[in-house]
């Protein structure tokens, strides 16, 4: 029977162990969620409401100054476009009418000469009618 109480001895040392060794882990398991809640716990406690209010209107103050600012920037770039498209406009606008007056100028010539031509044709025709008719009454 000796080796039969060694053997339940042996037995409940294992079986004793192994209770101990979950019993361990369970409590490290089970401690996790508390650390984190009493973490959360005393952070919590250091910020009141009139904190947490002041850091929400200072971030939210800075991110629409920051939102401003872009604006602004962006106004500007806007303006300097605007600017350099106005400038090439006009300088077109410019070169356009520079090349109308020359184009202007130099039909002006054509028409006097277009003019004249037809005004010398139009009084030898005249002429010519004159003749045949002074021709044709003589007859």
């Amino acid at each position: 029977m000796g080796k039969l109480k060694s053997y339940q001895e042996q037995i409940q040392d294992i079986v004793e162990k192994g209770i101990n060794a979950a019993e361990e882990r369970q409590k490290k398991l089970a401690a996790k969620p508390f650390e984190y809640a009493e973490k959360l716990e005393a952070e919590a406690r250091e910020y009141s409401v009139k904190t947490l209010r002041k850091r929400y209107d200072d971030y939210s103050g800075s991110l629409f100054t920051q939102l401003r600012s872009l604006n602004s920037r962006f106004g500007n770039f806007a303006a300097d476009l605007v600017a350099k498209i106005e400038k090439e406009t006009a300088e077109s606008a410019e070169t356009v009418s520079e090349a109308a007056d020359e184009v202007s100028r130099q039909a002006k010539p054509v028409k006097k000469s277009t003019t004249t031509s037809t005004a010398k044709k139009n009084t030898t025709r005249k002429t010519s009618t004159a003749k045949k008719s002074s021709t044709t009454a003589s007859a």
